[in-house]
């Protein structure tokens, strides 16, 4: 067969540009995000967006470096292009490239009907387009190649206001916008706060949102509702020492988790409430995301390894780490999530729940715990029923909380926190009086045991002194339910008619035990705070009466 010279090359068709950019972003975020990017790695010191809700369009401009003519039509608009093919990972002013995939660009169409991009070169001029996304529907429709759909010419008018003393830069302009400007400029401001953590990390970079600065002070709701801070290795950021200049003695949970990997660098913070972690009265919800140089990559990294503990839901922070960024793309082409099955993300994950999220869940409920609020109901590190108890004790002490203009709040904050180990224990232990004893009874009942002399005549004693009592206090209503003799015998007398006296020479049980159980119980009836000894005393006799009840309701005595 004779071979012929024919030369042979792919054609692309603009129908990619679909798959690989107009239907793959769908958060405002992201549009955003690859804007304020693109900024970054053109070294660009501000960019400020100007919002036009009344006309759904908006305006970004930066003030980097800019493009030229062979700039604008062999980078920018070559999908694929990527700066990291030239050889190097930072811009000229050291600043690691954000951008990697060189599609990022096509987020910009994804969010509005019509979009106007200029720029230009320190002493040069304006080079740009307009790409209307009804025309390039059109271009797809016909399977047109992208030599066969060129930009549209753009009007200075558009820009007027914003290129004047604009020396270099680029300008964007997005013009109907498919799902309008519903969220208001406050919530914006949140998200570029929140998102775009190199505008705050670096004093070199400046985003303004109608000339107004995106700083940290934009979280300030955020931070009022924050209780307890976690480091993460040496980490300097101007909210984490704005939330530290929030805490007071009394209010100042917070240390620093090391981890061995130094570049793992960032916080981890709790609200009150998981409804503080809502940005105002939208559905977004704060957690804890991954940034890698300073933009955010994964957001809420704790679904990928879920603890199904209660504090997840209190917790949000932002972790950076960018070693991720080297070597192998471990970005999806969203550029809104990290491939779940990089060995080295995974590598970070695994450290990340053992180092970190594991000591941040063990602090949470101590500290809450300790500021009288329901902590972790799973944690076995600390008993039910004590926990229960506490539980009590908080939601019953909220009610002696001070008003914060009181004089004596610190003194009876300080009175009522003292008061709560001991108010744990009593607590319980008056639930365990409460059902032994009442158990007993019911089994007294049901067994047709009967009373003795001695129980008679305690019931006697105890009827004629609460007649006594309710006539000085010029009461005549019933107090006890049902008024059976039973109820005015303790645990004593009722041991003595359920359990049989040792063996002679044998050691005392279930009797001997109630004798003891007396006096502690009593002083627990009387809300007494007791000694340690006799906390213990008062247990140690409880698991013998409480082990002997328990035999008898079973039937097996």
């Amino acid at each position: 067969m004779k071979k012929t010279n024919d030369q042979f090359s792919f054609e692309i068709s603009l129908s990619v540009l679909n798959h690989l950019g107009r239907n793959l972003y769908r958060s405002f975020a992201t549009v955003l995000g690859e804007a304020i990017s693109n900024a970054w790695d053109a070294d660009a010191e501000n960019v400020q967006i100007f919002i036009d809700r009344e006309n759904s369009s908006f305006f970004i401009k930066d003030d980097g470096i800019g493009m030229s003519k062979d700039d604008f039509q062999n980078k920018f608009l070559r999908i694929g292009y990527s700066k990291r093919k030239d050889g190097g990972s930072k811009s000229a002013k050291k600043r690691p490239y954000i951008g990697r995939k060189g599609i990022g660009k096509l987020a910009l169409l994804s969010c509005a009907k019509k979009i106007t991009i200029i720029s230009k070169q320190k002493g040069g001029k304006y080079v740009g387009g307009i790409i209307d996304n009804s025309g390039l529907d059109n271009a797809i429709k016909q399977d047109l190649t992208p030599d066969k759909y060129p930009l549209g010419e753009w009007s200075e008018e558009v820009f007027a206001k914003h290129i004047e003393g604009h020396e270099q830069g680029t300008l964007i302009y997005f013009e109907g916008l498919n799902d309008g400007i519903k969220n208001s400029l406050e919530f914006l401001k949140k998200i570029i706060a929140l998102y775009f953590r190199f505008s705050l990390l670096d004093n070199s970079f400046n985003i303004f949102i109608d000339d107004e600065k995106i700083t940290h002070e934009c979280l300030d709701d955020l931070a009022q509702k924050t209780e307890f801070l976690w480091r993460i290795n040496a980490h300097d950021d101007p909210y984490v020492k704005g939330l530290e200049n929030r805490f007071t003695p009394e209010n100042n949970e917070q240390r620093t988790i090391s981890v061995d990997k130094p570049d793992i660098k960032g916080f981890i913070a709790s609200v009150e409430r998981p409804r503080d972690l809502k940005i105002m009265t939208t559905e977004e919800r704060i957690g804890i995301d991954l940034f890698v140089n300073g933009r955010l990559r994964e957001r809420d990294i704790l679904k990928h390894i879920p603890t199904s503990r209660v504090a997840e839901s209190y917790l949000y922070g932002q972790i950076h780490y960018n070693d991720l960024d080297e070597g192998a793309d471990r970005f999806t082409s969203s550029r809104e999530g990290i491939v779940a099955d990089d060995p080295t993300y995974k590598e970070f994950l695994d450290l990340f729940r053992k180092k970190v999220i594991g000591p941040v869940i063990d602090d949470w409920d101590k500290w809450r715990i300790a500021h009288r609020k329901d902590g972790d109901s799973e944690n076995d590190a600390i008993p039910k029923k004590d926990r229960k108890s506490r539980e009590l004790y908080n939601a019953v002490s909220d009610e002696y909380t001070m008003p914060t203009n009181s004089a004596n709040k610190k003194k009876v904050d300080g009175w009522v926190n003292g008061l709560a180990d001991d108010a744990q224990y009593n607590f319980s232990s008056y639930a365990e009086c409460f059902l032994g004893e009442n158990l007993i009874r019911k089994y007294v009942k049901d067994q047709g045991i009967a009373l003795t002399s001695v129980a008679n005549d305690q019931i006697t004693e105890w009827k004629t002194r609460e007649a006594e009592n309710k006539r000085q206090g010029n009461i005549s209503i019933d107090i006890m339910e049902n008024g059976e003799d039973l109820s005015y015998l303790g645990m004593d007398t009722l041991t003595f008619l359920v359990d049989v006296p040792p063996a002679p020479g044998s050691a005392n049980s279930m009797r001997q035990d109630a004798k003891e159980y007396k006096p502690l119980r009593n002083a627990v009836m009387h809300t007494a705070i007791l000694t340690d000894a006799a906390k213990a005393k008062l247990s140690s006799v409880y698991e013998n009466i409480k082990g002997r009840v328990k035999t008898l309701l079973s039937g097996s005595n």
